[in-house]
């Protein structure tokens, strides 16, 4: 069963991996992988992935300057009562992931062609 900030948080995902999906170009992929919130909802982290990884410096900054927009966004298409302000970050943690997985598979190739 959802509580009230489950259910936030999903709105808050949809909403914002949609509004970057319109306002972004398709090179890079920006990705939003996780949603972290304040726990008064003032405030929200928003981490992404970006393919090519060469260009999340750029893509950090596009998606900071477009904060604002995003908001408005959100007040037209979400139903929330308070809007949060949004910051966005690389998720490290994703990214760290699928280099285990490239390593785990590599390791897996050579095993087999022993």
């Amino acid at each position: 069963m959802f509580d009230r900030n489950d259910r936030a948080r999903s709105i808050l995902t949809t909403l914002v991996a949609d509004f970057i999906r319109q306002e972004s170009n398709t090179t890079p992929l920006i990705t939003v992988t996780n949603l972290v919130a304040s726990p008064d909802f003032h405030e929200v982290t928003i981490f992404v992935t970006v393919y090519p990884s060469g260009r999340e410096d750029e893509s950090l900054i596009f998606l900071k300057r477009k904060g604002s927009d995003l908001r408005d966004y959100i007040k037209k298409n979400g139903r929330l009562r308070s809007i949060p302000f949004f910051d966005f970050a690389i998720d490290y943690g994703d990214k760290n992931r699928l280099n285990i997985d490239e390593i785990s598979h590599t390791i897996d190739k050579e095993e087999k062609d022993k």
